[in-house]
């Protein structure tokens, strides 16, 4: 199936973040966020920026009505772009839309900090969200991990080892298209090899930034590589179809639902990579639809919340 037409006409001329030249990616990336910057309404959120223990710089998204269940959300960028802006309007309506205590993570990036310093950060701020909840308006019974792309994969990587280490009791992984597999060996990431937006070349050069030409890839790297995903939070799946990274997706999920794992999965026919952030594009504006709906069942149990249409 082709790109959708709305989604096609919203990327012409769109900032291409080619994962080569890590500056390059990053001016890049810097311009793609302002081009899809929106408005969304903070509703009496109390936002700050700080720094936990560790050194790790977060941005904590604090609802007007508290306690709240808590997100800790990963950007995005390919381990090698991005920061607190890319994500900021999505996590205003988390917090304002949808009452949700938001802390988003500034986490540190390759290549310059390879695996597994940004793991590391995303996983301490994790537990501080957890044990410091009651600080920022946070429910410590209902704390959550999500991200996109690599925040995918740090999400999917902080749920392994939550569960392995006896960590934060999270309740919810919410994966957006998320990099897992750094094996690449799959159909969809040897046929999508173009832009938009991500392609099996630009998946190549994050592996080497991020893995620092490590041979020896553990599954907090590639959570694919786990070999037993039991016992792991309820998760949210979203796999658009024409992007490299959809089958890993595909394939995570089959595995999350054999091994127990209550398991949502959404496969986009005609969408590409990072598309819920096309709010120019109907198909962009039902999945963000759809994301904040998963989280409000899966966080405050409102089970008469419809999936969006």
């Amino acid at each position: 199936m082709p790109l959708d037409a709305e989604l096609a006409a919203a990327l012409d001329g769109m900032p291409y973040v080619g994962l080569a030249d890590p500056v390059r990616a990053r001016a890049a990336m810097d311009d793609l966020v302002r081009a899809l910057a929106r408005p969304a309404g903070d509703e009496g959120v109390v936002v700050e920026d700080r720094t936990i223990p560790g050194g790790v710089p977060v941005r904590v998204y604090r609802p007007r009505e508290t306690p709240a269940p808590v997100l800790v959300y990963f950007h995005g960028g390919g381990f090698v772009t991005g920061g607190l802006d890319n994500e900021h309007e999505r996590c205003l309506e988390f917090a304002g839309e949808d009452g949700i205590a938001v802390v988003s993570v500034d986490y540190r990036l390759a290549p310059e900090h390879p695996f597994p310093a940004g793991f590391e950060d995303c996983y301490a701020a994790t537990v501080w969200a957890s044990e410091h909840a009651g600080e920022f308006g946070g429910d410590p019974e209902r704390v959550a991990v999500g991200g996109g792309s690599a925040g995918g994969a740090l999400a999917a990587a902080v749920a392994l080892r939550a569960r392995d280490e006896g960590g934060p009791p999270l309740v919810f992984q919410m994966l957006l298209y998320p990099v897992l597999d750094d094996r690449m060996a799959t159909p969809s990431m040897r046929t999508f090899a173009e832009p938009p937006l991500f392609n099996s070349g630009d998946v190549r050069h994050m592996w080497r930034h991020y893995l620092g030409g490590r041979a020896d890839v553990p599954a907090y790297a590639a959570p694919a590589r786990a070999e037993d995903l039991r016992g792991l939070p309820r998760a949210y799946m979203l796999v658009p179809e024409l992007d490299p990274l959809r089958d890993e997706g595909l394939a995570y999920a089959h595995r999350l639902i054999v091994s127990g794992v209550p398991t949502e999965l959404h496969h986009v026919p005609g969408a590409c990579h990072g598309f819920d952030g096309i709010m120019s594009a109907r198909l962009g504006r039902l999945a963000f639809e759809e994301e904040r709906a998963i989280l409000r069942r899966c966080l405050f149990g409102r089970l008469d919340t419809p999936i969006a249409k």
